[in-house]
């Protein structure tokens, strides 16, 4: 037996008065009626209803079981309503990872449009160049440089984040501007160290270059490694050596002098840059949100 339907069909006959106007609310017969209300009154092993061919009276059970009815049905009908809210307008709680770059160059001045745009979404960001498990640290979406890590994740594709080579005029001062990729094997590379959990130390020492005279790939020593872009920039800054670093990090030290550009006749290569989440059919509105908003700024 459905008891929420038994339930719904008995506050119908005592509301309308009758059990054929009951079904008549329901569109349902009334021996179909009828039978709902015998089968709850047997559920429960009590009367609800004393009934005579021309009237109807509930029994002190029954008018009690109806009050509590109503209590209950008003609970599932707004329960319904807020889920049926929830899935049309994006709301709660979304945790996101960025790595630090991207995340504090370009995303955190668009985050506040975001969140004026979806006024009841939360936002919970993690910034780490970490390649993290979406599912097990439980990240709803992640901004990734590089190409996906695993084939089972959605991936939407952004605009590739390219790179820039560069050192302060103090280093460059005292060991001198290489005039081609090959002469980086005499400096003081910063190289970015890679952390993940298949290799928690994996440094990205092999540079290439494409020039008039062809590709270059140059292997790139150093006395630092790290695992941070902003540390990176500012070990550049400190004339520690030679970083390459996304563009976006240090566009605004190439405009005031702070860093110069090396080997600028040569173009190094872009690294893709991708939006991923667990596949679900059923994204909730706030992780769809998310990923529209995203792949219209930066895609």
């Amino acid at each position: 037996m459905n008891v929420l339907k038994a339930m719904q069909l008995f506050v119908q006959i005592v509301d309308k008065g009758s059990l054929t106007a009951a079904s008549d609310d329901a569109s349902l017969t009334p021996t179909m009626v009828g039978n709902h209300l015998r089968a709850l009154e047997e559920h429960l092993g009590m009367k609800l209803l004393n009934r005579t061919t021309r009237q109807q009276h509930l029994t002190e059970f029954g008018r009690r079981y109806y009050d509590r009815c109503v209590e209950i049905l008003s609970l599932v009908e707004s329960a319904h309503a807020d889920a049926l809210s929830a899935r049309s307008e994006p709301q709660g709680r979304l945790r996101v990872t960025l790595p630090h770059a991207f995340g504090l160059q370009r995303l955190m001045p668009a985050i506040a449009e975001y969140l004026r745009r979806y006024p009841k979404v939360d936002l919970d960001v993690i910034f780490t160049d970490r390649q993290v498990d979406l599912l097990e640290d439980g990240f709803e979406a992640a901004v990734r440089i590089g190409e996906p890590p695993d084939a089972f994740l959605m991936a939407q594709p952004l605009k590739p984040h390219s790179l820039a080579l560069c050192a302060s005029p103090s280093y460059l001062e005292s060991r001198g501007m290489p005039a081609h990729p090959d002469e980086l094997e005499g400096h003081d590379c910063l190289t970015y160290l890679y952390a993940s959990r298949s290799s928690p130390t994996s440094a990205a020492g092999l540079w290439t270059f494409k020039g008039a005279d062809g590709v270059h790939d140059v292997e790139v020593n150093g006395r630092v490694q790290m695992d941070n872009g902003p540390a990176l920039r500012q070990a550049a800054l400190d004339g520690m050596g030679i970083a390459l670093l996304p563009a976006v990090v240090v566009e605004q030290d190439f405009a005031s002098g702070q860093l110069c550009q090396v080997l600028a006749d040569y173009q190094l290569p872009v690294r893709p840059l991708n939006l991923l989440y667990l596949p679900d059919r059923q994204a909730s509105p706030k992780l769809r949100s998310f990923i529209e908003f995203m792949v219209a700024r930066f895609g």
